[in-house]
């Protein structure tokens, strides 16, 4: 499985990004998951239903099934947050795995830049931010910048980093 993530300041358009980069993968026959960092306390279900019933009485993990889809939530309890290894550890095998925030862990990663976010860099220290996405020219980097708004190139740009090739 090759790990590949997007890294860039809340309101970059990381999620953006991925919502137009994952049919295009899948179009070209790779398959894809995506683990995603949240910075708050997030819940997947809501009050009232029977899954939330069972965290909120103290079950550490809740499976809920169907026949569209199976969800496990896994309640910390006050355990430190788990690592980004611990959570690769609970996916299926798929082609690429895509991890989205995560900025600090060192897995290659492209940098999502928006003219109207107002932060710095990150790719100016981090060695893994292996190119940047943005949506206005940028000067200055030695890594490749590409058009955010080309998904097709982006998606070229990565399969070629991990070595993956799919049909076009």
């Amino acid at each position: 499985m090759k790990i590949f993530g997007m890294a860039g300041w809340s309101g970059s358009g990381k999620t953006t990004l991925l919502k137009n980069l994952l049919p295009e993968l899948v179009r070209r026959g790779i398959s894809v998951s995506t683990i995603k960092h949240a910075h708050h306390n997030f819940d997947v279900d809501r009050p009232g239903k029977d899954s939330y019933i069972h965290r909120e009485a103290g079950a550490t993990e809740v499976l809920v099934g169907s026949a569209n889809r199976w969800a496990l939530m896994h309640e910390m309890r006050g355990a430190p947050e788990p690592t980004l290894d611990e959570l690769i550890s609970h996916m299926s095998p798929v082609d690429l795995l895509i991890i989205e925030g995560f900025k600090f862990d060192d897995h290659d990663k492209i940098e999502i830049r928006r003219l109207d976010v107002d932060k710095p860099p990150l790719a100016e220290s981090d060695e893994h931010i292996i190119a940047i996405a943005s949506d206005v020219a940028l000067d200055g980097f030695e890594i490749p910048i590409l058009d955010l708004n080309d998904i097709p190139k982006i998606a070229d740009f990565i399969l070629s980093h991990v070595g993956l090739t799919g049909k076009k």
